[in-house]
């Protein structure tokens, strides 16, 4: 038996006089209505253009002033085709030079290689 009683003993809370606000007694329908779970697509506004996602991928909204047409849009794409079919190109042209480079320097070290044994070898007869 404790000296000074029992020292722990929490005071019982009143029941709640108002209803639960616990939507686990709401079905679906009336959870979307009451607490607004139907949220759209989302959407973001960006240096003044709007854009929304649909499907896996942000997609600008059309009619918006300031943005980029799909005329322009296209153009844009087929000129981002463009360069980076020449600068494939471009690569396979460096890769070229430098196969070349390397092919060169390889023959004119040998060549080098070469010439100091035939200037050892007359060097060697005098």
């Amino acid at each position: 038996m404790p000296l000074f009683g029992n020292t722990f003993s929490p005071k019982k809370t009143p029941p709640r006089k108002s209803a639960s606000l616990s939507n686990l007694h709401l079905d679906r329908s009336t959870r979307e209505v009451e607490l607004g779970l139907d949220y759209g697509t989302p959407s973001m506004n960006l240096a003044g253009q709007s854009l929304k996602f649909e499907n896996g991928q942000w997609i600008a909204e059309t009619g918006i002033s300031g943005g980029v047409d799909r005329r322009e849009a296209q153009r844009l794409r087929r000129r981002n085709q463009q360069l980076e079919e020449e600068n494939n190109l471009l690569r396979l042209k460096v890769d070229i030079l430098l196969d070349m480079l390397s092919e060169t320097t390889a023959e004119s070290h040998l060549m080098e290689k070469e010439l100091d044994e035939l200037k050892s070898v007359g060097r060697r007869r005098k």
